[in-house]
């Protein structure tokens, strides 16, 4: 999720081992929600922050182990631009939140597959301001 600035913001959670881990907000679609109207939701309890779908970014697929059983999980990410709100850590499953740019997003998240996400965001950020350029 964007600001104007180009900054994302972003949940810490604390692991196990009570490590502080840097993630995207998600959550699980609820019954009769859109995958996208999830994201906006999901952002906004994890952040504080209201926001607007601008495109998807893409899924990630995982598995975790939770009571001891094996859960499949699929999470789908969208590029989000930020409408106003104010950061938040008030979500008792969230530890800290932050506005982080793009550029830093490499080192602060915790998993692989979220900072292809990122980077894949960046890349439709910058076409878009190139497109942007060209049509002036």
């Amino acid at each position: 999720m964007l600001d104007g600035e180009q900054r994302a913001a972003v949940i810490g959670r604390l692991d196990r081992r009570g490590r502080l881990l840097w993630s995207l907000p998600k959550g699980h679609i609820e019954a009769g929600e859109t995958a996208e109207q999830t994201a906006v939701r999901e952002v906004a309890e994890e952040t504080g922050i209201h926001s607007r779908v601008l495109r998807p970014l893409g899924s990630i697929d995982y598995w975790f182990v939770a009571d001891d059983r094996r859960v499949h999980k699929t999470v789908h990410h969208f590029l989000l631009e930020a409408t106003g709100g104010e950061l938040s850590d008030e979500d008792v499953e969230v530890t800290e939140v932050a506005w982080v740019p793009l550029g830093e997003l490499d080192e602060r998240l915790a998993h692989a597959d979220e900072r292809r996400l990122v980077r894949r965001a960046a890349e439709l950020l910058s076409d878009r301001c190139r497109d942007g350029a060209e049509s002036a």
